[in-house]
């Protein structure tokens, strides 16, 4: 244990000596390169975090509009089912079993219909997701890009010099 912290503490040491030893005189250009970089970065992940949000905000749109889908299809099937046992309670004695049967026809179109809806209403859900992904990776590509033009503007302005 004591000889590993001993290599970390000399690997410290070693890096903070090289990083002081290697810090290359600012010159304007460099400076100038550098600012412009610093903008241009803070620009490149604002517009990352807008659209971060963006996509979030469209996600939960999504799943809140699904929820909203769902929750009535559900009513509309309890509503259906409902009904249909209410024919069945109403029904003559000779003809409740065809009732029954009716009202459990009724009962599975009415599951049918509500299990419909909800893949309908997961896969937007679903579709949402991944175009949100997307966008957030596309931003992502697009800050990373920013930055290497940067770093590439501010390593040329010290070559120069």
């Amino acid at each position: 244990m004591s000889k590993l912290l001993a290599a970390l503490i000399a690997s410290l040491f070693a890096s903070v000596a090289m990083a002081q030893a290697s810090a290359p005189v600012a010159t304007p250009a460099v400076t100038k390169a550098e600012a412009k970089a610093d903008k241009a970065d803070a620009k490149a992940m604002n517009s990352e975090a807008k659209t971060d949000a963006k996509a979030d905000q469209s996600v939960n749109k999504a799943v809140a509009k699904a929820d909203k889908k769902k929750a009535e299809a559900h009513s509309d099937a309890m509503k259906d089912k409902s009904k249909a046992q209410a024919k069945v309670d109403k029904a003559d004695a000779e003809d409740k079993g065809k009732m029954a049967a009716k009202a459990e026809k009724k009962s599975a179109e009415a599951n049918a219909d509500e299990a419909k809806a909800d893949v309908k209403a997961d896969t937007k859900v679903a579709k949402a997701k991944v175009e949100a992904k997307s966008d957030k990776a596309k931003a992502a590509i697009k800050t990373e890009k920013t930055k290497a033009e940067g770093q590439a503007d501010v390593d040329k302005a010290a070559v120069k010099n």
